[in-house]
């Protein structure tokens, strides 16, 4: 395959929503958005025709949005439809987990009634182990775990709230409250944390300021997890109001 005179080589890396390929340029792989959709660690999962497209274009154009702000990230631009070219980074094993409100297991873990109000956002670090449940990190385990350099936790969470400023600022201006969200990291050759993974309704907790305390508000993959249906027209939605924030994606180039 050849898109805007990158050639797309082999599959290096399939994970349950994308697809990674290598590239004929040093330095730049190839990702597909996949339309499956899956939940509880892959426990439950579909196909939705259509999702993988909806999550390509909201996360090229969030990716786009951060950038402008200053929030370097590992998007380079987009290819056809549904593909998207990026930096190659070594992804940190730890998923960053932002919560602006109380919501899903959070309000099974802790004395916490859905939708307190969490000020700061609380934030956080889960080992990236499927086959572990995703564990949540404490101090004294990412010590252990030595996942992280001296100096890279504090950028890495200084990160994630700036992410968390900028997407909460935007969002709500299209009428969405952004409630809680997943980030995963990467470094280049040279060490830098970049931002990298996806930005979308697979990652994110997104409710409608215009239908409070009804499932209807629901436009994120807990659509999917709680068997309400219309996850592809809640996507749909989400793109809509997301690409009234800006211009169209750039191609790669």
């Amino acid at each position: 395959m050849t898109a805007t005179a990158l050639t797309i080589g082999p599959l290096l890396h399939e994970g349950k929503a994308k697809k990674v390929f290598s590239t004929d340029r040093p330095g730049v792989l190839a990702v597909a958005f996949k339309d499956d959709a899956t939940a509880f660690n892959a426990q439950k999962k579909d196909r939705l025709a259509g999702k993988g497209v909806l999550n390509w274009e909201i996360s090229a154009r969030l990716f786009e949005l951060l950038e402008a702000e200053g929030v370097a990230n590992h998007y380079l631009g987009c290819l056809e439809p549904g593909w998207m070219a990026v930096r190659a980074v070594r992804i940190v094993p730890l998923e960053v987990v932002l919560r602006n409100r109380a919501a899903g297991s959070l309000c099974r873990q802790l004395p916490l009634a859905p939708d307190t109000p969490l000020e700061p956002a609380l934030l956080d670090l889960y080992f990236k182990d499927d086959g572990l449940g995703d564990p949540l990190l404490t101090e004294a385990r990412l010590d252990r775990l030595g996942l992280l350099q001296p100096g890279e936790r504090e950028r890495l969470e200084s990160l994630a709230r700036q992410v968390n400023a900028v997407l909460s600022r935007r969002f709500g201006e299209v009428g969405i409250d952004l409630v809680d969200f997943k980030l995963e990291f990467g470094r280049t050759d040279d060490g830098t944390l970049l931002l990298a993974d996806e930005i979308s309704p697979d990652t994110c907790r997104l409710w409608d300021r215009g239908q409070p305390g009804s499932t209807d508000r629901i436009l994120d993959k807990d659509r999917f997890r709680q068997d309400l249906g219309g996850l592809v027209e809640a996507y749909g939605e989400v793109l809509k109001r997301v690409q009234g924030l800006g211009q169209s994606p750039r191609p790669y180039r």
